[in-house]
């Protein structure tokens, strides 16, 4: 999965988890925090003394969805390597996007296509909740979509044009 990480605009990689521990001394506070896990990539936000808070969501367990919560770098990584989502001038400066990750703590509205990590993340750095994730999801789905209308019509389109009488 770390071709999701690989395919983010600047990414950059910050630590491999391969001896257990996760230096955080190259993590500015507001930090975009992104770690790849089974078929997507998972977002948090570094709130400093090696702490991320991140929407939870379905990050431990397909079926029980978490909260909005606090852990260590640690625990935010799960053995995964951890990577800075590099973005022009945030809207906010640091410590606001801290107060504003912080601000939702216990929220417990996750929801896979509108309220998921990644578009907690971008409300606190940007103010716009948005998730790229799920958007190239979509659009994905629309062109299969619409190829399939493309050969259904012309499927259809061909055998009228075959058919006895015509």
């Amino acid at each position: 999965m770390s071709d999701v990480i690989t395919l983010m605009p600047a990414a950059t990689q910050v630590a491999v988890p391969a001896h257990g521990s996760i230096a955080a001394h190259e993590l500015q506070l507001g930090a975009h925090l992104v770690t790849p896990r089974f078929g997507y990539a998972h977002h948090g936000i570094y709130v400093g003394d090696n702490k991320v808070v991140h929407y939870a969501g379905l990050s431990r367990a397909l079926l029980m969805r978490g909260p909005v919560e606090e852990v260590s770098l640690e625990q935010f990584a799960d053995g995964r390597t951890v990577s800075i989502k590099a973005r022009p001038l945030p809207r906010f400066a640091p410590h606001e996007i801290v107060a504003r990750a912080r601000s939702r703590l216990g929220e417990d509205r996750y929801r896979i296509t509108s309220n998921n990590c990644e578009h907690f993340c971008e409300w606190c750095l940007s103010g716009e909740s948005r998730s790229e994730q799920v958007e190239r999801l979509v659009a994905r789905v629309r062109l299969g979509i619409a190829r399939i209308g493309r050969a259904l019509r012309d499927l259809v389109g061909e055998r009228l044009n075959t058919a006895p009488g015509v």
